[in-house]
């Protein structure tokens, strides 16, 4: 048994040890230095070298906004969709992103084809969808963390105002203690409050930043204590349940509706997966046939049809609450 064991094991034992102990300890400072960095990006634009004013401007200018923190004019959509998402890259940069993207796309698309006619819609298509489809899925990601985070925020406020702390106090507080991204748009609004903006004025304006159902609650609250008068803490309090509660609901929506988003992704993958390797294994199977005209029609045809069937699926999983 001791002829099998090679007598460097032990050695190449402990560098494996060694290997892994290191991996866990690089992976343990990325995790602390994320913990550090995630109170939050407000609060490192205001380091104490810039007046309010310059803070409020360069976080408002970030998310693609006027001085005024409104929505630019020009492509409303696509701005209010940067803005929504939290990303910093000016909408130019984003269409530069997009003519490279095209210009890939349709060079491999020619070089697998040789056709251009083919390549060129193809490279007009797929240019600007990959940057949408990243944008739209970087406003997902930030609603559900807004979503997930607000009733907590909205708990630091009650707890803040039953300790006696006026209102920008308690909206600051969130600012400064709660991490990205509740916290910077909090800290914003506080900032706002602080440069002489109003309470209700400072959450439209988070509201048409954010977008967010959950936010659009909690702005009609704060605007109708503000005419109506009445307890702020107990609404906010009343608030938070409610958030809560429309939470579960979703995640209970969600768990119902996993078969039909699983059996949605299984059947959109497969012809791609069973494409690809045909392609790899037998590269003759649809390369003799691949640049007739009935073919192409024939594939075009069958893409767009999975295109349908998925945004039939997506309508039949798609629930609002």
């Amino acid at each position: 048994m001791a002829d099998l064991i090679d007598e460097n094991f032990p050695y190449y034992l402990m560098f494996f040890g060694s290997v892994v102990l290191a991996i866990q300890s690089v992976f343990g400072l990325l995790k602390e230095g994320g913990e550090k960095n995630r109170v939050n990006h407000r609060l490192k634009v205001s380091d104490g070298t810039k007046s309010l004013s310059e803070v409020i401007l360069q976080l408002r200018r970030e998310r693609g906004l006027t001085d005024e923190g409104e929505l630019r004019n020009g492509i409303h959509f696509l701005n209010s969709l940067l803005t929504r998402s939290g990303l910093t890259i000016p909408l130019a940069q984003w269409g530069i992103i997009a003519a490279g993207i095209a210009l890939a796309a349709a060079a491999i698309a020619y070089y697998f084809l040789e056709d251009i006619l083919i390549a060129v819609p193809i490279g007009l298509v797929v240019g600007p969808a990959l940057p949408y489809l990243f944008i739209v899925s970087q406003v997902g990601a930030r609603n559900k963390k807004l979503g997930t985070q607000l009733p907590d925020a909205l708990e630091v406020i009650t707890r803040s105002l039953e300790a006696g702390h006026p209102v920008p106090v308690a909206v600051s507080l969130v600012g400064r203690e709660m991490p990205d991204p509740i916290g910077t748009e909090f800290g914003l609004a506080a900032d706002e409050i602080a440069y002489g903006s109003s309470l209700p004025e400072a959450i439209r304006k988070m509201a048409l930043r954010v977008q967010h159902p959950d936010i659009d609650l909690f702005a009609a609250t704060v605007r109708v204590q503000e005419k109506t008068g009445g307890n702020l803490s107990g609404l906010l309090r009343a608030n938070a349940d409610t958030i809560r509660a429309r939470q579960k609901m979703r995640l209970k929506v969600k768990a119902a509706s996993s078969e039909g988003r699983a059996s949605a992704m299984i059947l959109t993958s497969a012809p791609f997966l069973v494409g690809i390797s045909l392609h790899i294994l037998t590269p003759h199977f649809y390369g003799e046939v691949i640049g007739e005209s009935m073919i192409q029609i024939g594939l075009g045809g069958f893409f767009l049809w999975m295109v349908i069937g998925n945004l039939v699926m997506r309508q039949m999983i798609n629930f609002k609450v």
